[in-house]
């Protein structure tokens, strides 16, 4: 079965409490439980390049935690 895309689709960026992002129609209205906006939206291009920029450590948050405090 096919899928047609949407190309007018706006998607929202958003974020876990790991600090893992992903993207969500905005139509869909409630995000996921765990998931706060960004606030960024746009066309899923967008969110994706924004997501790219700005999510340098693909590490969830509790890994990078229990590595500096292995370290200490």
């Amino acid at each position: 079965m096919k899928v047609e895309q949407n190309n007018d689709t706006i998607y929202l960026v958003v974020v876990n409490h790991e600090e893992q992002y992903s993207i969500w129609p905005q139509w869909k209205q409630d995000l996921p439980l765990g998931w706060k906006a960004v606030g960024k939206e746009g066309s899923k291009e967008e969110c994706l390049a924004y997501i790219e920029e700005v999510w340098t450590d693909m590490r969830p948050l509790s890994l990078r935690q229990a590595m500096a405090k292995a370290q200490n």
